[in-house]
């Protein structure tokens, strides 16, 4: 069954704009009220996303909270451990943290040099890992260094870490050491032949259970989906020519991130989201997208899918 969930941070009116903490929870309650599983945030250079997580979850009861993604390279693991497992606490278990590494041009604003960012990321996961775990990271030493340091009570079930992951060495250690994937700008030809062979193959290798794979997504049931498609287009050309998102789009024979788009009356966009669970996708990360009134009715076909289980993989032929 394919998960559908939604990024708050985009699409549905701002119920509190003077107020961000505020705004994210109604946009959750929204999320909630509609009947879907997931509601996702990402990490800008605003909002803290694990701080907003805590909030929500003290306000917005049963679903489940994605930090889709928090960079790693400007917090130390120790702080992200404490920081994860104290939403996990606030949320009574609801919380999902995915992890990245940012992007050439965009992480120097914390003073940090791009370099190496899969041995970051690993680096990182030696240390936070184990703590999520409930041990103590291995060759680690003095005060505070012990599991009964590190251990936030209330933290259970033991929160569960996704990767942002295009590059094959990427998705590997996204298998090998994780519980899957987040991806972005990326399509039915990059997930289908790229990212989930190669994920699946390192998480079947590591003797890991079969991976999550979180496709974000941009929807829209609207009678206009070129309008929507060249606002997407607009809206993301500079993140798209990324070279990492560059490539997946490329992959894909996409000129441009407003290709990704999913767009149309309601059985087009029920029926595009069914064929991505067929190429292996278990959660659809969804921005509406389009005019206010569009991304309402998009809510409500959502919510109905989420109900009537309507995105079913089994058989599904990919797009």
């Amino acid at each position: 069954m394919l998960r559908l969930g939604l990024n708050i941070a985009a699409g549905l009116p701002a119920g509190h704009a003077h107020n961000v903490v505020d705004d994210l929870v109604a946009r959750t309650r929204a999320a909630a009220a509609a009947g879907l599983p997931t509601a996702w945030l990402p990490q800008g250079y605003a909002h803290d996303t694990l701080t907003s997580l805590a909030a929500i979850a003290r306000e917005v009861p049963g679903i489940e909270l994605g930090a889709s993604v928090v960079v790693v390279q400007p917090r130390h693991p120790r702080v992200l451990a404490a920081q994860a497992q104290t939403v996990q606490a606030a949320s009574h278990g609801r919380l999902t943290l995915g992890l990245g590494v940012s992007h050439p041009g965009l992480l120097e604003v914390y003073g940090i040099p791009f370099a190496q960012p899969v041995e970051a990321l690993r680096d990182h996961l030696d240390v936070l890992l184990p703590i999520l775990d409930g041990k103590a990271v291995p060759g680690a030493t003095g005060v505070g260094s012990d599991a009964a340091s590190t251990t936030v009570p209330g933290a259970v079930p033991r929160v569960p870490v996704l990767l942002g992951a295009l590059g094959p060495r990427m998705l590997r250690l996204a298998g090998e050491r994780t519980d899957g994937t987040i991806t972005f700008l990326a399509g039915p030809r990059t997930i289908g032949e790229h990212v989930v062979p190669l994920l699946g193959r390192a998480a079947a290798a590591a003797g890991r259970p079969r991976p999550r794979v979180v496709a974000g997504l941009p929807v829209a049931v609207t009678s206009s989906p070129d309008r929507v498609r060249a606002q997407v287009a607009r809206e993301n050309e500079a993140l798209a020519a990324l070279p990492s998102y560059r490539t997946a789009l490329d992959r894909d024979g996409f000129d441009d991130a407003g290709a990704m788009v999913i767009a149309g009356d309601e059985d087009l966009v029920a029926a595009d989201l069914s064929r991505y669970a067929g190429l292996g996708v278990t959660d659809a990360l969804i921005s509406l997208v389009g005019e206010p009134a569009e991304r309402q009715r998009t809510l409500q076909l959502l919510g109905h899918l989420a109900a009537d289980h309507r995105t079913v993989p089994s058989g599904a032929p990919p797009p």
